[in-house]
């Protein structure tokens, strides 16, 4: 393992570039909604963060804890908790950072993505920083196979639910959010399209 790997970990490159940004920073409490094993945590949990998780999967959950046992022994065991992130016991306004990254194309339909997403942004702070990376119709709008609503199959066999641009501005409207950047979206050749979608939270 490389030095890079120890300090970093597997974080997204995306997540990385918010960092880079300045819109991460020393001092803010982050929440991994959706955490999986804590491939993007490693780098926070060593610098200090206030790092909260939550995934559904306890396993998943375990396996953070261990890291934060590793990294970050003075976190609380209550920050890291096995729960969907449209059921979040985490209080409202409670984060500066919400890391939502591949979870929310997970959502069975609709009704599912919007509790999810609200989930999510209800315990982000006014003023907060919402990092969301999912999969997207944009650049593939020829490749992916219709199953029911908004789910769709990519060529990489996978079937999942699956946004537009129409649609992230029309949830970011509702929100009372603001594009931190413009929505950005990797192409990975004849396998899927994944959007990077950052907002800051309004004061409503």
């Amino acid at each position: 393992m490389t030095k890079l790997q120890e300090q970093f970990g597997q974080i997204d490159i995306y997540l990385f570039d918010q960092l880079l940004k300045g819109n991460i920073a020393d001092g803010m409490r982050i929440l991994d909604a959706g955490c999986g094993s804590g491939r993007n945590l490693v780098y926070l949990l060593q610098e200090g963060y206030e790092v909260c998780a939550v995934d559904a999967d306890a396993r998943a959950v375990d396996r953070v804890r261990a890291l934060a046992g590793r990294f970050a022994p003075h976190l609380p065991a209550t920050n890291f908790r096995v729960e969907a992130v449209e059921h979040l016991s985490f209080a409202d306004a409670s984060v500066d950072v919400v890391i939502s990254n591949a979870v929310l194309h997970f959502a069975r339909d609709d009704a599912h993505f919007e509790s999810m997403l609200l989930g999510s942004w209800r315990v982000l702070k006014a003023g907060g920083l919402f990092f969301c990376r999912l999969a997207s119709v944009i650049g593939m709008e020829s490749e992916l196979q219709a199953m029911e609503g908004r789910r769709y199959r990519s060529p990489d066999g996978v079937e999942r639910y699956v946004v537009d641009e129409e649609l992230l501005d029309s949830c970011r409207e509702r929100l009372g959010g603001e594009l931190a950047e413009p929505l950005k979206t990797t192409v990975v050749q004849k396998q899927r399209a994944m959007t990077t979608w950052v907002m800051r939270k309004g004061p409503r």
